[in-house]
């Protein structure tokens, strides 16, 4: 019982850390690439849908996404989610390409982009130990239902903590990475 708690938690926080490296990989550093968009969505019919499935994204070189929307109607609408977006891009209609181009990155924008960074790992640290206080919980759980004996659900608490330890020292190293990644000019 307490083994699976350990497992649960365990396998749940590696997925915390897949989605902070998946949500670092959107800041930009300067190049343009397509997955910049992929977060950002439109009101497709009522519906919000990710851009790439309303519009085909293509790179026109490598400080420039293109978008052709599959729908005329819909170029306007991914223009404003564009643009009201956190991602500070500003994109501009040519007939029925949209073009958003990257800016270059200056040292304001690099520190702005660092806040943001910075925001997505303290949102990973608080889900981490979040998933800390479940499995705790849980084990508190077995321990009232007397399934467990109270030296092994101490020591359960005490491999949990160190777990949450070392996920949270992966998500520092990451984000000191993508620090040193946005600062280098």
């Amino acid at each position: 019982m307490i083994a699976d708690v350990k497992k649960t938690a365990e396998h749940k926080m590696q997925k915390s850390l897949e989605a902070l490296k998946t949500d670092l990989g959107k800041v930009r550093t300067g190049r343009a690439h397509t997955g910049i968009l992929d977060h950002v969505t439109v009101d497709y019919y009522g519906t919000p849908m990710p851009i790439n499935q309303v519009a085909n994204l293509t790179l026109i070189d490598a400080r420039t996404i293109g978008i052709s929307p599959w729908e005329k109607k819909m170029g306007a609408i991914i223009e404003k989610a564009i643009r009201d977006s956190d991602l500070g891009l500003n994109p501009s209609s040519q007939g029925e390409l949209i073009r958003v181009p990257m800016p270059a990155l200056t040292e304001e924008r690099r520190r702005e982009l660092i806040k943001v960074v910075k925001g997505e790992g303290e949102n990973a640290r608080v889900a981490v130990r979040n998933l800390r206080r479940d499995a705790n919980h849980h084990l508190k759980d077995l321990l009232k239902k007397k399934e467990v004996s109270e030296d092994d659900e101490r020591r359960a608490q005490e491999e949990i903590q160190k777990l949450t330890d070392k996920f949270i020292a992966e998500i520092d190293k990451l984000l000191a990475a993508k620090e040193a990644d946005l600062m280098a000019v």
